[in-house]
């Protein structure tokens, strides 16, 4: 089977083991019956912003073109860093798809990917967040009503845990299991003074503890892991080729190297499988 087209991120179904579909143009290739199987991606040259579809010849942010990387919200500095949002003050790029996906409720939870870490999400977004992430598992803790709440509290949450995953030692091995729950409350007890500070601001109803939450587990279609983590990368090399070991997160796991797909948006590529 060949298809020829633009990629996209990898899209995911939460099943046992997460069921995953490469986007390759107007078309969804099946992954996890490929699995254990060859697979080749080539790379023709030719790159498409994934906004405005115009040509580009270097990719910003996972897809974009320059233009469309400053002039975007979904651009903005304050992605990475929430509690740097600005629409408060009317300067954000774009309002009205700040008031879509930023002014929404978010939910701030705990993932274990390759350790414990802290994290955000629009309640839209469980779980495919942490299926993107690769997290075998996840709490959510808190409900609130903007990104830039959520932003606050991840803020006091990284002072005692990591924010960020470290992508080899997720790509490496499955994390040993952790009680989140525990963990939760330890960092409960740590951050008092923080999230009480977030609801003098917004008021008492605007953090909502999810005491009733449970941790949630997560199995992805891997083979064999690999024992050495090679990033691929089309810039550099144009093919890439080997047995399809595994699926995690947004990246494929081949005996040749690990591919993250997402990085690659909009570049237009032959696939074979």
């Amino acid at each position: 089977m060949q298809l020829s087209g633009s990629l996209r991120k990898l899209v995911s179904t939460d099943q046992d083991p997460v069921d995953y579909r490469l986007p390759v143009g107007d078309a969804l290739l099946p992954l996890n019956e490929h699995i254990g199987a060859p697979i080749s991606l080539a790379f023709g040259g030719c790159i498409t912003c994934i906004a405005c579809g115009r040509n580009t010849s270097k990719s910003f942010n996972q897809g974009y073109c320059y233009p469309c990387f400053k002039r975007l919200a979904r651009c903005d500095i304050c992605i990475v860093r929430p509690e740097s949002c600005h629409f408060h003050d009317g300067t954000c790029r774009e309002p009205e798809w700040g008031e879509t996906h930023c002014m929404q409720n978010h939910i701030v939870y705990l993932a274990n990917s390759s350790g414990i870490k802290v994290g955000i999400t629009r309640g839209t977004q469980i779980p495919t967040r942490w299926i993107d992430q690769g997290a075998a598992q996840a709490l959510p803790v808190f409900r609130v009503g903007t990104r830039y709440q959520a932003g606050l509290l991840e803020v006091a949450f990284k002072q005692h845990v990591a924010d960020k995953t470290d992508w080899r030692r997720m790509l490496k091995q499955a994390p040993p299991l952790m009680d989140l729950l525990a963990a939760r409350d330890r960092l409960l007890d740590a951050c008092g003074t923080d999230i009480d500070a977030v609801r003098e601001r917004f008021g008492i109803d605007a953090v909502n503890f999810l005491d009733d939450a449970a941790p949630v587990h997560i199995n992805f279609p891997i083979e064999v892991y690999p024992e050495k983590v090679v990033s691929q990368n089309f810039d550099k090399t144009p093919e890439i080729s080997g047995r399809l070991n595994g699926i995690k997160g947004q990246y494929l796991i081949l005996d040749s190297g690990v591919l993250n797909i997402r990085r690659f948006a909009g570049y237009e590529v032959s696939v074979t499988v």
